[in-house]
């Protein structure tokens, strides 16, 4: 049984990465001033993050039905028996609510997993799922192993500025000017669903200390003494220099030094464009 498997650009995985992996991934629609452009298709990250500077409205879509409906069609016609298609968290986006909807007219050929992940929790779903399909799995143990699976993982994210959780009405006007007069520096947590607080601390190097002692602890408390598979760590981020990439990922290896990999990866635009430049993310899930 030939099981093809698709997700969007919220994992990461877009373009001839893609291709070059096999799997299929849809863009996210994203509206500047207006006009709409698709995330790894006809606008690059710094594209778009150089908008944010200069001040335009930005904001994210959801992939249109006829989008998904159509790439649904053109992979089954190339031979594919089954689709599993990975969107991100339906706690972040009405996405895989919406394509759980569309599946149902497919009968049995699309299973839409809600794993509750986003960025480079959520790429390691989707290659774990590849490399389901390639063993032989079908598309109904492939979502039943990743909706399992799905809480497995932990991402914390530090914002440089306030100004875009503001714009997005996150948190209020008020809040926001006074963490930027005191220089304080909100924590965001996705636990499997939303975007939420996990504190406030002053400065990003503190920031910084404050993210890799929660990952450690959500490690000691919630998998230590658990049977897992090798431990994947990862760093995500818009437009970080490549010494603070560096610099994070070491950091992550003296927390995890048993991880079988440490790696970076942007964060998708779609939370870009609520935390803005300079936002940084560290997260662990298991291979």
């Amino acid at each position: 049984m030939r099981v093809a498997i698709m997700t969007d650009t919220n994992s990461g995985i877009m373009g001839r990465e893609a291709e070059e992996l096999g799997i299929f991934s849809i863009p996210m629609p994203v509206i500047i001033e207006e006009e709409t452009f698709f995330e790894g298709k006809n606008i690059t990250e710094e594209e778009f993050y150089r908008a944010l500077g200069e001040g335009k409205r930005a904001s994210t879509s959801l992939p249109s039905p006829k989008t998904v409906l159509d790439t649904w069609d053109f992979v089954l016609s190339q031979g594919y028996e089954e689709i599993v298609y990975i969107p991100m968290s339906s706690g972040l986006s009405n996405s895989c609510g919406a394509a759980a909807g569309m599946a149902l007219d497919y009968e049995g050929k699309v299973f839409v997993v809600d794993n509750h992940r986003i960025s480079i929790t959520l790429r390691e779903a989707v290659l774990k799922a590849k490399r389901l399909a390639d063993a032989g799995s079908s598309g109904s143990q492939i979502k039943r192993q990743l909706e399992k699976e799905a809480y497995d993982a932990s991402i914390y994210i530090a914002v440089d500025t306030l100004e875009y959780l503001k714009k997005g009405g996150r948190i209020t006007p008020a809040a926001a000017m006074i963490g930027t007069v005191l220089h304080m520096k909100p924590i965001l947590t996705i636990q499997g669903d939303k975007l939420d607080a996990y504190a406030k601390v002053r400065g990003m190097k503190k920031c910084q200390s404050c993210m890799l002692e929660a990952v450690s602890q959500d490690f000691e408390r919630r998998f230590a003494g658990k049977e897992h598979p090798q431990m994947i760590a990862g760093v995500a981020g818009t437009c970080l220099p490549q010494d603070k990439v560096e610099e994070w990922k070491q950091a992550l290896r003296e927390v995890f030094p048993l991880a079988q990999e440490v790696y970076y990866n942007a964060l998708p635009i779609s939370i870009g464009c609520h935390v803005g430049p300079g936002a940084v993310g560290i997260g662990f899930c298991f291979r």
